[in-house]
């Protein structure tokens, strides 16, 4: 791989304690489009003047462009595997394309400077985008989802992490970049809160306590757990670097998860989506759906740390 050229964002940096993820459009004209391009030489500066504040705090921003931003803001040479948001399933089990031209990943490990970045970057791009989404999320006790399982027990970690999320030679002209899928999801908790942990088990194909993975002789092959492990075409199995991160409001009753998963090309997310939302084969779907529901979904490309910074001169 080629990324000792291009450093990349902080795809693979540690997971934190909190996130703010902000989606927004671009809006229309030119100089919406130039107030958002220089902003990408900008925005490392802001990291760094918010960050140290407190050193230890981990902040990061990652930043990712649609494939119509992209087009819009920068043109040709553009990412090889840029492209909409595929959706997947039918009525009633559904991964919905919604809107998004800008995806910010702002984390840390205090909220406060999560808080503060965000609004630092609000007041630079200020009328060139209008925020669609914008969730705070937090780590649920000892690394668990809403829904009580241990999220990203098979995260990849060290070069393996780098290896499945940094594009490489593949793509020489934006190597050191990533692709990176987001969607967020409402669970039902009062109909998942009402399984018994062993039929909760057999949705997610792992143990609830100890995070231990199901024996494949007693694991149903409609599992998350086993819907979600993706194999390339010799067999080899292809990681996603995901760092989801539950949210909720208890007051509305709103219980979710926002779903981000990072890797070197989008197929094996998408592969990932096909599996759960139509089936493997069709119609055997992810179980965990029935309590679940994707209520958006959007693409990007995330620029080296190089390149993000380059492309306000383009």
């Amino acid at each position: 791989m080629n990324t000792d050229i291009l450093e990349p964002q902080a795809v693979c940096s540690p997971i934190t304690s909190s996130a703010i993820f902000i989606v927004a459009t671009l809006n229309a004209g030119p100089e919406a489009a130039q107030t958002v391009k220089d902003w990408c030489g900008d925005v490392a500066g802001l990291v760094r003047s918010v960050g140290k504040r407190v050193p230890t705090g981990n902040l990061t921003c990652i930043c990712g462009f649609s494939s119509n931003a992209w087009d819009r803001l920068f043109g040709h040479p553009r990412p090889a595997s840029l492209h909409d948001f595929r959706e997947f399933g039918e009525e009633g089990r559904h991964a919905p394309a919604t809107p998004g031209d800008l995806l910010l990943h702002i984390r840390a490990d205090q909220m406060d400077l999560c808080f503060e970045l965000a609004t630092q970057i609000m007041a630079v791009l200020g009328n060139a985008v209008t925020v669609v989404d914008e969730v705070q999320g937090f780590r649920y006790f000892d690394m668990r989802s809403i829904i009580g399982f241990v999220d990203g027990t098979e995260n990849p970690v060290g070069h393996k992490a780098v290896n499945f999320t940094i594009v490489g030679d593949e793509d020489p002209e934006f190597s050191g970049g990533s692709y990176v899928l987001v969607q967020k999801y409402l669970h039902n908790m009062t109909a998942w809160n009402g399984l018994s942990v062993e039929a909760q088990e057999r949705v997610i194909g792992r143990t609830k306590l100890s995070d231990i993975e199901l024996d494949d002789a007693v694991k149903p092959s409609n599992s998350h757990s086993a819907l979600t492990t993706i194999t390339n075409a010799a067999g080899e199995e292809v990681k996603i670097l995901r760092d989801n991160m539950p949210f909720g409001r208890p007051g509305a009753g709103e219980f979710g998860t926002f779903f981000i998963g990072y890797a070197r090309s989008p197929e094996p997310m998408e592969q990932m989506l096909e599996n759960m939302f139509v089936g493997k084969p069709p119609g055997n779907y992810d179980k965990l759906l029935d309590f679940s529901t994707a209520v958006t979904g959007s693409l990007y490309f995330v620029p080296s740390a190089d390149l993000l910074e380059a492309l306000a001169d383009r």
